[in-house]
């Protein structure tokens, strides 16, 4: 398809037909801000509407906060799956908005009557909730977990898609796409983390959680405006089924013996292939995988006999990716300390600048003013600077980009640890003398850049590698690695919580109870940044080791006609 003249940061279209481009991903952009808006308003205050609202304790509290999270993100992969094969991903997100906005709906009237809040019932009991009331509670976050993680498991493939990324500049604009998405993201969070954490807690709870429906609302709407202006990627046959056919040819073929040219393996002609299918090259990595390609002599190549070179190699790569994924989710661990202990945290710390008083939950809004100066700055200056250097398109790599996001989270936690021990020191020392809030400023403005680098990278990292017909599914695993990253916080929790119980002389464990001030937050930081030094060195060898895909030079170049209007 004929395209026009590109310019990197115009906001007009690339396209002669009108479609695609700058233009197209704006859509993207205010939806990403809108639905943020509650989403992560919500994530900065249900830990404390948990707590004071529904009754529960200061663990159980925080670990339904993050199995909502570890829910949500999981579910990002059902939206991708989804957008990859059933639905186009404009289609996809709008239907799990429609689920998202029912759980909203359902949160926000439990909220605004007294009758569906459950009664005090003693500190013996981590959950007060029971009945009808914890019926219509769970369902509301199981709706919200659903329609939020479909919709994050498809809306970046879709701005994504308005660019070819193997055109050079394609590339560089495809690079800052995902910057400008996360910068979009960050400003709907700064309203969320500040004027709807205000709202929810020195108003109502119900306004702030109806403001967050109202805002989501608007953000569908616009979406679906912009339709006439979307590329559509072609739908593609099931990943799932094309991943079960390579293993289990490749495991009925086992005690085949592989040709020692990998040319006589199977593969199609490219006028053959699916319009979604794009040829990849053949890789010596995992060649057990390889047998799954080897042509059965005089019988005709059909599916769950015989697997091209290409299908097998889609397989090789979502495998590779298997080990960055992983090497991730504690990273994203440390990240659900700060959304749930050290909102606590903000409880027992002076809020006042000067003569305003600051809501505990809105110190998220420090790394995210970061993250809003810093993405312009690192788009405009630094990765401009970079490239002369490295002659990347992005300054640096994908990979290292995450590497350094890694690094400043070890720093973060270890910070958070020396703060802990300042503020309740203060509170033995002098009660009625807090430290200032904003003492929490130091380890959240560092794991705020920490995600800058690493969420962009992965992101782009996992769309870039994917198979064309699974850029949904695998840019749903940046999100997936946060989902195992909250699933593991809640695992760590009670862990920490069962050992040290036992191991310790008072028999109380480090995060027991109600009140902060008598527990040991400050060791389960700091155990916190030990893993994560060491899952940094792990993460190393992991990016060494990944080898990204190559395409056909065909390939390359016929990306652009696979898309259809």
């Amino acid at each position: 398809m004929e395209e026009g003249k590109y310019d990197l940061y115009s906001l007009s279209t690339t396209r002669r037909d009108g479609k695609g481009g700058y233009r197209a991903t704006m859509f993207v952009y205010v939806l990403g801000s809108l639905e943020n808006i509650g989403f992560i308003a919500n994530m900065a205050t249900l830990v404390l509407y948990f707590h004071l609202v529904m009754h529960f304790d200061i663990s159980t509290a925080a670990n339904t906060l993050t199995n909502f999270l570890g829910s949500t993100f999981l579910l990002t992969i059902v939206g991708g799956f989804i957008s990859d094969t059933y639905l186009n991903r404009l289609y996809t997100c709008l239907m799990f908005g429609l689920l998202e906005l029912m759980g909203l709906t359902l949160l926000t009237i439990q909220a605004y009557s007294d009758n569906l809040h459950p009664d005090a019932c003693g500190a013996e009991k981590s959950s007060c909730i029971k009945g009808v009331d914890a019926l219509m509670f769970y369902a509301s976050l199981c709706l919200m977990a659903l329609g939020a993680g479909g919709l994050k498991g498809s809306l970046p493939a879709l701005g994504a898609d308005q660019f070819d990324a193997k055109d050079p500049k394609g590339a560089q604009s495809l690079a800052s796409y995902f910057s400008w998405y996360q910068l979009s993201v960050t400003f709907g969070s700064i309203i969320g983390v500040t004027g709807v954490v205000y709202v929810s807690m020195n108003v109502e709870w119900y306004w702030g959680f109806f403001i967050g429906l109202v805002a989501a609302f608007v953000g569908f709407v616009v979406l679906a405006l912009g339709k006439p202006f979307y590329r559509i990627q072609p739908l593609a046959s099931s990943p799932i089924i094309k991943i079960f056919q390579v293993v289990s040819v490749a495991i009925k073929n086992r005690s085949l013996t592989l040709p020692d040219d990998h040319m006589k393996l199977y593969e199609i002609e490219d006028k053959e292939r699916d319009t979604s299918d794009v040829k990849i090259l053949h890789t010596n990595q995992f060649s057990i995988l390889d047998k799954a390609a080897i042509k059965p002599e005089g019988l005709k190549p059909e599916p769950w006999k015989v697997c091209t070179v290409t299908q097998v190699e889609e397989v090789k790569i979502l495998t590779r990716m298997l080990p960055i994924i992983a090497s991730t989710i504690i990273m994203n661990t440390c990240l659900a300390q700060l959304q749930t202990f050290s909102v606590i945290q903000g409880i027992y710390t002076d809020p006042h600048l000067g003569s305003l008083e600051i809501p505990t939950a809105s110190i998220p809004v420090i790394p995210l003013l970061f993250m809003s100066i810093l993405l312009p700055i690192y788009e405009f200056i630094i990765v401009p600077f970079a490239r002369r250097f490295t002659g990347h398109p992005n300054g640096i790599t994908q990979l290292q980009r995450v590497g350094v996001g890694l690094v400043l989270s070890v720093i973060s936690m270890a910070i958070a640890g020396i703060i802990e021990v300042k503020r309740r020191n203060q509170f033995y020392e002098n009660p009625l003398e807090r430290i200032s809030l904003f003492w929490l400023a130091f380890q959240y403005g560092v794991f705020g850049i920490a995600d800058m680098f690493a969420m962009v990278g992965l992101m782009e990292f996992f769309y870039k590698e994917a198979p064309s017909g699974m850029r949904s599914l695998s840019t749903s695993f940046a999100l997936i690695s946060l989902s195992f990253g909250y699933f593991l916080s809640t695992a760590f929790v009670s862990i920490i919580n069962a050992v040290t119980k036992k191991i310790t002389p008072s028999k109380q464990g480090w995060l027991h109870g109600q009140d902060i001030n008598h527990n040991n937050l400050n060791l389960f930081y700091w155990f916190l940044a030990i893993i994560s030094a060491l899952n940094f060195v792990s993460y190393i060898y992991c990016a060494k080791w990944y080898k990204c895909k190559e395409e056909t030079p065909a390939a390359a170049s016929d990306t652009e006609t696979n898309l259809k209007n």
